[in-house]
């Protein structure tokens, strides 16, 4: 630690303000609203309210969720979802309030255990408090850094967004041809599925793999989240989808295709792919991922989208030979193999510049941020004073 930097607690810097008075009472939001309401949590403005009153506006503050210590600096009046919060506003206005927000995502805390963790654990958590005109100059240039840093996180969302636009392209291409047109109900039959009955202990945590659409991600089922047993089976209108079937969702997410690795019962959202001419897995798989946006458009519904068989059969699709199939399979599979790479590739970069972002935090709070040149110049500043002596005002104003 520095000779003029000073260990001090959260609570040496901020008080709270329980959220009760300025929790938002009607959940209808709106985009034209003004006021936004915020939560902790990433999604942070949950929506814009037109309420008028229990506006919070002792600004700048930090929300805190109480149960999963996660933070947002706010710096514009609000309102806010729920209770399950604590409101951070400084001890005196000699408080810094960006740089308290920066070293609480230092000090995280483990919050796996449901309880409030403000005032038992957070409060009291330590950290290293710099004086207050290197105070500004660290925000400065942590503010300086991760400016760049969250451009260049931009550029690799859009370039993962362009991605999948990009495989949607792929596929579309790959069964554009002078083929002969005919429709999803002419080449593939379907079976569905079912649940056994919950009431039933004996129908569950068997032995046999249960597919519901939370299992169908990616390209390949390897295990499911539950299991059923033989009675639960033939109890039920659950049926099995073999080793190497395609499983298509029909309700909630439609339109989504996997080739299952494993034989597995499946649930009245979901239907086996029962190919009518001579094809293979792969193919019918990227066939229906083809003409997975035709298959939303045709799902109707008002709180979950489905598809019937009927509107499913009726999709037009072209009819390939097996010999060109395996061709069509081969260019999509070395085009998508590209996307594969690049796309692991900005997943480890996002990865890198988050591990960036927590080591600038990092460097910060042990003083080796800034340069000696930049320290000097802090120094040299007419309202230069050591740390003690500022938390001693804080705690006298406090006090």
């Amino acid at each position: 630690m520095r000779e003029d930097w000073i260990e001090c607690y959260f609570e040496d810097l901020l008080d709270y303000e329980q959220p009760t008075k300025y929790i938002v009472k009607s959940t209808k939001y709106n985009d034209r609203y003004k006021m936004p309401v915020l939560t902790a949590g990433k999604t942070f403005i949950k929506g814009y309210t037109n309420e008028t009153d229990g506006i919070f506006d002792n600004l700048p503050a930090i929300i805190f969720d109480d149960f999963t210590t996660a933070t947002q600096y706010v710096n514009f009046k609000f309102k806010v979802k729920s209770s399950a919060m604590k409101i951070l506003v400084p001890t005196s206005k000699l408080v810094n309030m960006p740089l308290v927000y920066f070293a609480m995502q230092v000090n995280q805390v483990r919050s796996d255990t449901h309880k409030r963790y403000w005032i038992s654990v957070f409060a009291k958590k330590k950290f290293l408090l710099p004086p207050l005109v290197e105070q500004k100059a660290i925000v400065k240039k942590i503010e300086a850094l991760f400016s760049s840093l969250d451009s260049g996180i931009a550029d690799l969302i859009k370039a993962q967004d362009q991605l999948v636009i990009y495989r949607q392209a792929v596929l579309k291409k790959a069964f554009e041809g002078d083929w002969e047109t005919t429709t999803v109900g002419a080449l593939f039959d379907f079976i569905g599925g079912g649940t056994p009955s919950k009431r039933e202990p004996n129908y569950w945590n068997g032995n046999i793999p249960w597919a519901s659409v939370k299992d169908i991600k990616g390209d390949f089922l390897k295990n499911t989240q539950d299991f059923i047993t033989e009675e639960g089976l033939e109890n039920s209108s659950a049926n099995l989808a073999k080793k190497n079937e395609i499983i298509l969702i029909t309700r909630i997410s439609p339109g989504k295709s996997i080739i299952s690795e494993i034989d597995t019962a499946i649930n009245q959202d979901l239907k086996i792919v029962k190919p009518k001419f001579d094809t293979f897995n792969k193919f019918i798989h990227y066939l229906f991922k083809s003409t997975e946006r035709k298959i939303v458009k045709l799902s109707s519904g008002t709180t979950v989208k489905g598809i019937n068989l009927n509107n499913l059969k009726s999709i037009e699709i072209s009819k390939i030979k097996l010999q060109e199939q395996h061709k069509i399979v081969q260019e999509i599979e070395s085009r998508l193999s590209v996307c594969d790479k690049v796309e692991k590739d900005i997943a480890n970069s996002l990865e890198k510049a988050q591990a960036l972002r927590q080591s600038i935090l990092k460097k910060a709070f042990e003083g080796t941020l800034l340069s000696l040149e930049e320290i000097e110049k802090c120094k040299q500043h007419k309202e230069y004073e050591p740390a003690s002596v500022l938390l001693g005002r804080i705690k006298k104003h406090k006090a």
